[in-house]
């Protein structure tokens, strides 16, 4: 008992009262590393056993000494004048306290770390959620606000959207075949090589595209493969990360995105490649649809060499009869879109 190395003594004279209700007698009080035993000093034998931690001193800085083993209910008592006996019983009750508040402090810092890790993963791991969260739930006229926020970003690079009616009539009436009836293909006057989808089924086709090809046939494949390429939660995604948390949240709680939200977006995506499906999934798209996959190959490589296999896979190859996408009326209005 390392708390009690330098008393010589440890047994004292005391006297106790079992109950309110009895007379107090003489006892030996004896200290243990944990418990205080009171015995019969005429046969040694224990009268009562009382633990250390709980026993509670009912006069404080006053002599003699009063004991209970129960602060709630002090009806056991036990009276000690020796002070070396009292100094004995105060010092191991200090040695047992300060040996529980390591472990205590220990947990605490444990706790601490443990806490202190969850919110850094929280600060890190919250906001992707969240953003997440609020892309897979937009409604789809949530994401069409959110795409034609988008493309009015691209504007301010790619040029003013191409309104000429009489094109943007045979673009709305042979491309749903291509991106679905929900669609809504633009067209604007900066390079684009091809097409992009953004969020709420919005497309964008570059004027280029339309005057470097013989036909529509290439336009349509490139708004094949845009519509392949991601999905609408996808590009969702992508737009509300540039968004932030905030207009993530304020998207959830109140239905819009704040005033500038995707300021810069549509200029960095002008500059990013355009996302292409497996090249492995295209000729049975393209057969569906009976589209040529030449066409749309070789506007992406003249030689035709990076994509040979999309060409010797071209569905038209192997007997299937292309369809006439539009008529020459129509394909000259279309090229005509961005003439004013």
């Amino acid at each position: 008992m390392t708390a009690l190395t330098e008393f010589q003594r440890l047994e004292a004279q005391g006297l106790w009262r079992e109950t309110p209700q009895t007379r107090q007698c003489e006892v030996i009080v004896s200290v243990g590393e944990a418990t205080l035993t009171l015995m019969d000093p005429r046969t040694d034998k224990p009268l009562s056993h009382w633990s250390l931690p709980a026993v509670t001193r009912l006069n404080p800085g006053r002599l003699p000494a009063m004991y209970t083993p129960n602060s709630d209910g002090p009806d056991e008592v036990v009276e000690i004048e020796d002070p070396l006996m009292i100094e004995a019983v105060e010092r191991v009750q200090r040695a047992i306290a300060t040996h529980r508040a390591q472990p205590r402090r220990l947990r605490g810092v444990f706790t601490g770390i443990t806490l202190l890790l969850m919110v850094i993963g929280l600060a890190f791991w919250l906001p992707d959620a969240l953003i997440r969260h609020a892309a897979r739930i937009a409604p789809p006229a949530q994401k069409r606000t959110i795409g034609l926020a988008v493309l009015a970003d691209i504007e301010r690079s790619g040029g003013a959207v191409c309104r000429r009616v009489s094109g943007q009539q045979v673009l709305n009436w042979f491309t749903p075949a291509f991106v679905g009836p929900d669609g809504l293909v633009q067209v604007i006057p900066g390079p684009l090589n091809g097409a992009r989808r953004l969020p709420g089924d919005v497309y964008v086709l570059g004027e280029d595209l339309l005057a470097a090809s013989a036909g529509p046939e290439a336009a349509a494949g490139h708004l094949l493969s845009a519509q392949l390429a991601q999905d609408d939660d996808e590009v969702t995604l992508e737009a509300l990360k540039h968004a932030g948390l905030m207009s993530a949240l304020r998207l959830m709680t109140l239905g819009t995105l704040p005033q500038g939200a995707m300021a810069g977006y549509g200029e960095a995506l002008l500059d990013q490649p355009l996302p292409r499906p497996d090249l492995a999934v295209l000729p049975a798209a393209f057969a569906e649809r009976d589209l040529s996959t030449e066409p749309f190959a070789r506007s992406i490589d003249p030689t035709g060499t990076a994509l040979l296999p999309l060409i010797e896979a071209d569905p038209v190859r192997a007997g299937t009869p292309a369809r006439d996408l539009l008529t020459d009326e129509q394909w000259l209005a279309l090229q005509q879109i961005c003439a004013g």
